[in-house]
């Protein structure tokens, strides 16, 4: 991904998640907000005043300061790298989604996180490097994230991991708390569902600092939204992944790479 990637999510998406996830209707936003319909319809269409936007946020549950940056586009994570990580960004269908490997190169050992829609580079990444591929751990089994899995784990005699509460023919179910390793490194497996059923994080320890691939359970300022439970979509990105130290890497389904210090400060939806 040499080309920095766009945030999945503006303002407007952000408010849209938060209304839906919430039950709030325009109209309900507008009363208790004290602002007007017609400013509601403008924040929906990303615009409107900075003081609308402070209006709206508490009676969302989110970050008033963070959600007028996100208005104002003018945050974006530092560009991030780590040995041992690779990222890769492949269009789907309107949008692009990611998918990533973590090696030890001294082992040439590697395991992979999703598939997004095209394994071929990392296909190419793991030839090139001469890394064998030992498993595919997937964060949740939406069909963007796991379109090219049988070609992987045909290509590679990988195996492919998935939740217990998502099961695919095919992979084996796990348990969050389950542990992989792959030569020196150390993988473990929280549960980050609500923006799906059995979404996982996946933290790894062993790199020059600590990583979590969390799939679209978080994304650089915003997050997944509630397709299965809003309030629980909430709930576990606190617990497994902002009790994290705040220079883990975090690795989205969507979107740049960040920190779970950067979205401490910078995501309307955990900044307060």
């Amino acid at each position: 991904m040499n080309t920095p990637l766009p945030l999945e999510d503006n303002a407007s998406d952000i408010l849209g998640k938060a209304m839906r996830g919430l039950g709030v209707s325009p109209g309900e936003l507008a009363r208790r907000a004290g602002v007007s319909e017609h400013t509601v319809q403008e924040l929906r269409e990303a615009r409107g005043e900075e003081a609308a936007w402070r209006a709206v946020a508490p009676v969302l549950g989110l970050g008033p300061e963070a959600l007028v940056v996100s208005a104002a586009a003018s945050w974006r994570p530092e560009p991030l790298s780590v040995e041992g990580l690779a990222c890769f960004n492949t269009p789907f269908e309107d949008m692009t989604v990611n998918s990533y490997l973590v090696f030890d190169a001294a082992r040439q050992k590697a395991v992979a996180f999703d598939t997004g829609a095209d394994a071929t580079a990392m296909l190419d990444f793991l030839r090139e490097r001469g890394l064998t591929l030992e498993r595919v751990l997937l964060t949740h089994t939406h069909g963007d994230h796991l379109f090219d899995l049988d070609r992987l784990c045909e290509k590679t005699g990988a195996q492919a991991f998935t939740s217990i509460r998502e099961p695919l023919l095919g992979a084996t179910s796990i348990e969050p708390g389950y542990v992989f390793e792959c030569g020196t490194l150390r993988i473990s497996t929280r549960s980050t569902w609500g923006h799906s059923k059995g979404g996982i994080t996946y933290v790894i320890e062993g790199l020059s600092r600590p990583v979590a691939v969390v799939g679209d359970a978080l994304f650089a300022g915003s997050m997944g939204g509630g397709g299965v439970s809003y309030a629980d979509a909430l709930r576990t990105n606190r617990e497994a992944i902002f009790s994290l130290p705040d220079a883990t890497v975090v690795c989205p389904g969507h979107g740049p790479l960040t920190t779970v210090g950067e979205e401490r400060t910078h995501n309307p939806f955990f900044a307060r």
